[in-house]
């Protein structure tokens, strides 16, 4: 079954978005830096699972419109209704990565009658300490210097690698990276805009069924694992090894983990 792309208006533009099959809607969210390339790989394993999934490119990401100042959470959360809104699909569940388990989480408290269920792959329950932490880290990303001898790609090529160790996809890692580089000097919206999110506060109060995904290599697995305790009456699959690439890595295991839950 061969991907369709289409657009949905925005607040900021448009948003770009992918989908496959004809099954049960899932909206798809990404981490950052990327877009939903990130879920290339298991578009056709969801569809083959029953399910219309829909991976959609956060704004200023992808095909997606830049936001005409940095936004919050809330601000991005809008994304998922307008989605919906422009397939005349009146509900669906949502799933996200990293950045994206964030922003739908927001999205199902802001919409509860558009969102039925909500998978979060690498969700963020995290201190302000921690958060204050991550956020002057990562505020590296709003150093934009291009270089006409191209030395910022290698620079910033060292800076995904070393995020964590056992990469095992190269093609994978390549593709996340030059998605990731198209978002250009806005590039660190995204992630300044989790890190001034209250994640843990939010996923109390998730009122509907929810799953936490994790996998045992990503960088912020610990995330996850704080994540079951703290909300045990939330549903948990671990998959073994991967790192932030997983989805990309093991796209049959990830797929069946997702559908799994999402059609039961």
């Amino acid at each position: 079954m061969k991907p369709r792309k289409g657009y949905a208006d925005g607040r900021w533009g448009q948003i770009h978005y992918t989908q496959c099959g004809e099954g049960r809607p899932l909206v798809l969210v990404h981490q950052s830096p990327t877009d939903s390339v990130q879920f290339a790989r298991v578009l056709g394993p969801l569809a083959r699972r029953g399910l219309r999934a829909i991976a959609v490119d956060i704004p200023g990401f992808g095909g997606s419109d830049v936001p005409d100042a940095p936004p919050s959470i809330a601000d991005y959360a809008h994304i998922v209704p307008a989605v919906l809104d422009a397939l005349h699909i009146p509900r669906a569940s949502v799933c996200g990565h990293h950045t994206g388990a964030v922003l739908v989480t927001e999205a199902a408290l802001q919409y509860p009658a558009r969102v039925d269920k909500v998978v979060l792959h690498g969700p963020l329950p995290m201190s302000d300490a921690e958060r204050a932490q991550w956020r002057a880290l990562l505020s590296r990303e709003k150093e934009w210097n291009l270089r006409w001898d191209g030395s910022h790609l290698a620079e910033l090529w060292g800076v995904r690698h070393r995020a964590q160790p056992a990469w095992t996809d190269l093609e994978a890692f390549h593709a996340n990276f030059v998605h990731g580089l198209l978002a250009g000097r806005t590039v660190w919206y995204a992630h300044d805009a989790v890190m001034s999110y209250a994640h843990e506060a939010a996923m109390a109060r998730l009122v509907q069924p929810t799953l936490i995904l994790a996998n045992t290599g990503d960088a912020i697995y610990g995330y996850s694992q704080k994540a079951q305790q703290l909300f045990p009456h939330f549903a948990y699959t671990e998959l073994a090894g991967g790192t932030i690439d997983c989805i990309d890595e093991m796209p049959e295991a990830w797929a069946e983990a997702v559908a799994a839950f999402v059609t039961t």
